[in-house]
């Protein structure tokens, strides 16, 4: 939710009704405009770009609103904290995570808005911040290179110094998790992580990478939690199964992200309620075909999340 002044780049806009350039487009500071980003596909997994303003329908607590900013293949900046997981448990698969994550940044980052910008952490028992939100492919590949592993899995402290970090950036927020399974020593819980992920309107990817594929040996717990936490925030859960898979992964979410919409709205007839927590509902009126992804809801008071990550030295 936007509540100061903020200036929307690129592309044309819909601002009650009327077309307007997006360099003339400018939200007042005492107005509070709630951005939801949607991603839209067919019963066969394509994705779908074509489509208008008046397809959608948003409802915030239940009560519909007047769409006041579309935007198809919104080309607003990216701003994407991805996060390896470097527990003991990953050390078998590492080397090749790092070096599709490589891939990914490259492919991300010679194309696209040239604002986009890329964070790194790593996560075991403890949250290192690897690299600051940067388009520079070198420093972020030297940051990937003296990673190891051991230690436990602090997944959701890791989310949480993610969220607060993308926070205040203008544009699209996306945490992106490369991870082979459950939490086991954060000091956060799932659902500080699933409100952190909320507050900072950020869409998850989770990458599951997983060592054992029988049901026997596998965190189930963890798969779930990651399930709800990806669709919580409109995004997905991968899991790849063989290696190459791995780059496809990261290819299908750069498709994800040069396929969204951007749908704006001033929340108004809401009823007052105690929970700061709003839920929303994004549907296709015209198009019950489709099948529409977007976060489950925001908050409309923000709080700094609590705690620190260490720095990479």
């Amino acid at each position: 939710m936007i509540t100061r002044r903020a200036f929307v780049p690129l592309g044309v806009m819909w601002l009650g009704g009327a077309a307007a350039s997006a360099q003339d487009v400018v939200f007042r500071s005492d107005v509070s405009l709630v951005r939801v980003i949607a991603t839209v596909k067919n019963d066969s997994g394509e994705l779908i770009g074509g489509l208008s303003k008046d397809d959608f329908e948003v409802r915030d607590n239940g009560v519909r609103q007047e769409i006041a900013v579309f935007e198809h293949h919104t080309e607003l900046p990216l701003s994407i904290a991805l996060l390896i997981d470097t527990s003991a448990s990953t050390a078998i698969d590492l080397q090749y995570e790092v070096e599709s994550v490589q891939r990914f940044l490259r492919a991300l980052l010679n194309e696209g808005n040239p604002a986009d910008a890329v964070s790194l952490y790593s996560f075991s028992w403890e949250t290192v911040l690897l690299s600051d939100f940067t388009r520079r492919i070198s420093k972020l590949e030297s940051a990937l290179k003296p990673l190891k592993t051991g230690g436990g899995t602090s997944l959701y402290d890791a989310i949480c110094f993610a969220g607060e970090a993308l926070s205040d950036r203008e544009g699209r927020h996306v945490i992106i998790v490369v991870t082979d399974g459950g939490d086991t020593t954060s000091a956060k819980s799932f659902h500080e992580a699933l409100e952190a992920t909320q507050r900072a309107d950020a869409v998850m990817y989770p990458i599951l990478v997983m060592p054992i594929t029988n049901d026997a040996g596998r965190n189930i717990g963890g798969e779930n939690a990651l399930t709800m936490l990806a669709q919580g925030t409109g995004g997905r859960v991968f899991t790849p199964g063989e290696r190459a898979a791995l780059d496809r992964a990261f290819s299908d979410i750069i498709r994800e992200l040069r396929t969204q919409y951007l749908l704006g709205y001033y929340p108004r007839n809401i009823p007052p309620s105690e929970d700061s927590f709003h839920r929303l509902s994004v549907k296709l009126t015209k198009r019950p075909e489709l099948r529409v992804s977007a976060r489950s809801g925001y908050y409309s008071e923000s709080a700094p999340a609590r705690g620190g990550w260490r720095r990479s030295r």
